[in-house]
């Protein structure tokens, strides 16, 4: 009989969503992960099976966890600039990242990606009673706001000029 596990998974999963959320996969070894998520190296391959294996478990938990919620939120938007508002105000970084860096490389992550923006522009158009690819020009311009890193003042720029569209 094996010994049982001395982390906590869930734990793990949650700190390594941070961590990839932050640094993106390539800027995250795997001694980084063994180091603040307090992991060792064989427990870490024997739970997740490797770098990879916990990057999408994390992935999965962080759409569990922040773009579900963002979609019950869009469900309450009244007019486009809510709808941004909450897109930009949403901690989509790990979303974001996997979008631009492996998305392009890893069939896996891009399912789960495109699934999670496919979700949010439905999400928009139902709620705003708008055409799918109206809700995905939206959804992309919050995520170029969140990219800029000012999502203030791009946020409130844009919403100026949607008002008249509402």
């Amino acid at each position: 009989m094996g010994r049982p596990r001395a982390f906590d998974e869930d734990e793990a999963v949650r700190a390594a969503v941070g961590l990839f959320g932050g640094r993106a996969y390539d800027g995250v070894s795997v001694d980084d992960l063994v180091s603040h998520l307090g992991v060792h190296r064989n427990s870490l391959y024997k739970t997740f099976g490797s770098k990879r294996g916990l990057y999408l478990i994390a992935l999965r938990r962080h759409i569990a966890d922040d773009v579900r919620p963002l979609l019950d939120a869009l469900a309450g938007a009244s007019d486009f600039a809510a709808a941004l508002r909450l897109v930009t105000s949403a901690d989509l970084g790990l979303l974001l990242l996997a979008t631009i860096e492996r998305a392009p490389v890893d069939e896996e992550v891009a399912s789960e990606v495109t699934a999670a923006l496919a979700a949010v522009d439905e999400a928009i158009a139902d709620a705003l009673d708008v055409p799918t690819d109206l809700a995905a020009a939206l959804t992309a311009a919050g995520l170029g706001i969140l990219l800029r890193g000012n999502p203030d003042d791009a946020a409130t720029a844009l919403t100026r000029r949607l008002d008249p569209l509402t």
